[in-house]
């Protein structure tokens, strides 16, 4: 395996789990606003989101510079 087609890999990983985040930050921020959970839980999941993107973003550049 090449480094290019391990920075895909991982890339593509890494795309499928900020989807799955992006989606748990949109149903966290829903149940908030119904009342269902307190607001902490926002910060948790933004938190997380932004950390999937920037790690999404880092292999994405990796992949194009490699």
């Amino acid at each position: 395996m090449t480094v290019k087609s391990a920075s895909l890999l991982a890339f593509v990983g890494m795309l499928l789990l900020t989807i799955l985040m992006t989606w748990s930050f949109i149903r966290t921020t829903m149940a908030i606003v119904d009342g269902l959970l307190p607001a902490l839980a926002f910060v948790k999941a933004l938190i997380y989101l932004f950390a999937s993107l920037a790690v999404t973003a880092f292999f994405f550049v990796f992949h194009r510079r490699s």
